[in-house]
C-alpha cells in the first residue's frame, strides 16, 4: 500500500472539476477505509469537506460523480479514522512540563534521576530544581526516597520533583524550610512523609501544595509557548480533541484568547479547578461554549494515586496494614461542590482510584443524581472497585471514564497493593463498560504517553510495550477493537456532550479526521504499535502531515 498523498491531483482535477453541474467542494478524499465510527459503525471510501465539515460521504463513485475540488487527497487504500479525542489528560500541564521540569520517566535507579537532574539544571539554570516522572516502583529498593542525597548535590537551591502519577512530591530540604515544613507538619488530604524524626522530603497528595504553591508562577509568554507545544506534538500523535482535567480561570481564559486569534486549533473541553474564582465566574454565566472550547465540567479529587498509597480504599493496603489512604476532602466539602454544579447545569468529575473513593462518590452522585439520567457526571479513572459497587454506576447513570495504559502501567505491581482478591475489581473496563453501554477512555498524559494508539492497544490487548505478560493481564476486561476505537473517538465526545459536533464522520460535523499507514482494526497486535500517523486534520485544515 503507497504511503504518498497527492494533493492537488491533475489528473482527477481534470476529470472532476471542470464539470459545471457538481459541487464545488474545498476537499476530497477518496480511495480511502475509511471508519467512520457512526451508529452502525459503517465503511465508506471517501467523503467531501466543505466549510471545514463533512458534507458527503460514500463510495468513490458517488463522491466524485456529485462534487468537484482542486484539492484532492488520495489515500492509496489507507485506513481514515474520526480524529482521536483524549477523554481525560492534563494538556497545560503537559506543555508546563516541557517548558520547566527535568523529565524522570523510567529512570530505574536514584544516581540516574541525580545525574540528570544536575544536567538539567546546568543546561536551564533558574531559581528552582523541578522535575517529573520518577517512580520507586522501578528502582531495586522500592521505599520512597528521602532528600540526603538531593541536599548535598543542591544545598541552596529548593528542589521539587513530581511522581509520575502527581500525587507525590520529592523535595530538598531547602524547598521544605522555605514552606515552613517540619516534622509536625499536619495537613488534611494529605500527608508529609518523615524519617527519623525529620521530613523525609516526600510530600503526598493535599501537601505537595505547601511547597508547589512557593514556585513563581508561570509568565504569559511561557503558558503560550507550552499551549502551543503541547498541540503539535498532540497533531502528531492524531489527536485533534482533547478534555483537560481542572484548569484556574486565567489559563481557561488565556486558552480561549489564543483559539479565537487562530494561533491555537486543538479543540478542548476543559474541566475547571473548584477554586472559589473559578465557581464565581463560571458557574454564574452557565456553560461556556465556542465553536473550539466548551467549559461545563468541575473536576474534584477525592483521593490521591495507588502507587504512592494515597488510594482510598475500604480495607488497608495488602503491602501495608494500617494505611487505607487518603480521603482528600470532606464529605461536605463534596456534597457542596455537587449541590452548586446540580444547580447551574454542570457536570461533576471526579478522581477516584481506590474503592473506598469510588464509593464514597457514587453515594454522594447518588444524592442528587437520584436514578437514571443524561447528565453524564463522571468518575475519572474509576481504577479500583468494589464488586458491590459496579452497579452504582448504572443506577446513577454515572459515566467511568477511564484510562487503558494505567492498567499495563500498573499491573506488574498493582497486585501487591490490593492483594488477589481485589484486584479483580480493578482496571475493569468491560464491567464498567456494561454499565451504561459506552465508556471513554484517555491517557492521563502526562502520567501516560500521549498516544492514543497506545491507549488503544492497551484497552484491546491488555499487555506493556515489551508484550507482557503473555496471554494479556485480566483478559475478561479487554475491550473489544471496535469498543477501544469509539471509546477514543465518539464515546470520548459523548462523555463530553460534543457526540453531535466531533468524534465520527458524518455529515454536519467538524472534519477531523487522522489517516494511519496501518489499519488498526485489522493488523496484528504487534503492528499496532507500529502504526504512524501520516496525516492529522481538524476542522478541515491539516495541522500534521508526515510526508511534508
Amino acid at each position: 500500500m503507497s504511503r504518498n498523498f497527492l494533493f492537488l491531483s491533475v489528473v482527477l482535477f481534470s476529470l472532476n472539476s471542470c464539470n459545471p453541474s457538481k459541487m464545488k467542494v474545498d476537499f476530497i478524499v477518496s480511495n480511502a477505509s475509511v471508519y467512520t465510527v457512526d451508529q452502525s459503525f459503517s465503511r465508506a471510501e471517501s467523503f467531501a469537506v466543505k466549510d471545514g465539515k463533512y458534507l458527503a460521504i460514500g463510495t468513490n463513485q458517488e463522491i466524485l460523480s456529485k462534487y468537484s475540488s482542486d484539492k484532492i487527497l488520495d489515500c492509496s487504500g489507507s485506513a481514515v479514522f474520526p480524529g482521536f479525542i483524549d477523554a481525560h489528560c492534563h494538556f497545560y500541564g503537559y506543555g508546563m512540563d516541557m517548558m520547566q521540569y527535568a523529565t524522570l520517566d523510567g529512570l530505574t535507579d536514584k544516581e540516574s534521576i541525580y545525574k540528570k537532574l544536575q544536567e538539567h539544571q546546568k543546561k536551564n539554570g533558574g531559581d528552582w530544581v523541578l522535575g517529573r516522572g520518577w517512580d520507586q516502583n522501578l528502582w531495586s529498593e522500592k521505599a520512597f526516597p528521602d532528600n540526603e542525597r538531593l541536599n548535598q548535590i543542591f544545598p541552596d537551591i529548593p528542589v521539587y520533583l513530581v511522581r509520575v502519577d502527581g500525587h507525590a512530591a520529592w523535595c530538598n530540604a531547602n524547598a521544605l524550610e522555605m514552606a515552613g515544613v517540619n516534622a509536625n507538619t499536619k495537613v488534611d488530604g494529605g500527608d508529609v512523609i518523615s524519617k527519623n524524626g525529620k521530613p523525609s522530603g516526600v510530600l503526598i497528595d493535599n501537601a505537595m501544595q505547601l511547597v508547589f504553591n512557593h514556585i513563581p508562577a508561570p509568565t504569559v509568554e511561557l503558558r503560550t509557548r507550552a499551549l502551543l507545544e503541547a498541540q503539535k506534538n498532540c497533531f502528531a500523535v492524531g489527536l485533534t480533541s482533547v478534555t483537560d482535567c481542572g484548569l484556574p480561570k486565567e489559563t481557561i481564559l488565556q486558552i480561549d484568547s489564543l483559539q479565537k486569534k487562530g494561533s491555537l486549533l486543538m479543540q478542548l473541553n476543559v474541566m475547571m479547578d473548584p477554586s472559589p474564582e473559578n465557581m464565581e465566574y463560571f458557574l454564574k454565566k452557565g456553560p461556556y461554549e465556542t465553536d473550539k472550547l466548551q467549559v461545563r465540567s468541575i473536576k474534584l479529587y477525592a483521593d490521591g494515586a495507588l502507587g504512592s498509597r494515597g488510594a482510598y480504599l475500604l480495607a488497608d493496603y495488602s503491602d501495608q496494614p494500617g494505611n487505607k489512604g487518603i480521603l482528600m476532602n470532606s464529605e461536605s466539602y463534596f456534597d457542596d461542590i455537587c449541590s452548586k454544579a446540580y444547580a447551574a447545569g454542570y457536570q461533576v468529575a471526579t478522581h477516584c482510584i481506590g474503592d473506598g473513593a469510588n464509593r464514597f462518590m457514587l453515594n454522594i452522585y447518588g444524592k442528587y443524581l437520584k436514578g437514571k439520567n443524561d447528565k453524564r457526571w463522571r468518575i475519572e479513572h474509576a481504577q479500583v472497585v468494589n464488586s458491590a459497587d459496579f452497579d452504582l454506576f448504572g443506577k446513577y447513570s454515572v459515566i467511568p471514564s477511564v484510562q487503558a495504559t494505567h492498567a499495563t502501567s500498573d499491573m506488574l505491581w498493582a497486585d501487591e497493593r490490593l492483594g488477589s482478591e481485589r484486584i479483580k475489581g480493578a482496571y475493569a473496563y468491560k464491567q464498567l463498560l456494561n454499565q451504561n453501554g459506552w465508556i471513554p477512555n484517555g491517557t492521563d498524559f502526562p502520567i501516560e504517553d500521549i498516544s492514543p494508539i497506545k491507549t488503544f492497544y492497551a484497552a484491546v490487548v491488555r499487555k506493556n510495550l515489551e508484550g507482557k505478560p503473555d496471554g494479556g493481564f485480566q483478559m475478561e476486561n479487554a475491550l473489544s477493537k471496535e469498543e477501544a476505537l469509539r471509546s477514543i473517538t465518539i464515546w470520548a465526545a459523548k462523555a463530553g456532550f460534543q457526540e453531535s459536533k466531533i468524534g465520527s464522520i458524518e455529515i454536519g460535523k467538524a472534519a477531523d479526521f487522522v489517516v494511519l499507514d496501518t489499519d488498526i482494526m485489522q493488523c496484528d497486535e504487534k503492528s499496532i504499535l507500529k502504526t504512524k500517523v501520516l496525516k492529522t486534520v481538524t476542522g478541515g485544515v491539516t495541522v500534521f502531515d508526515s510526508v511534508n
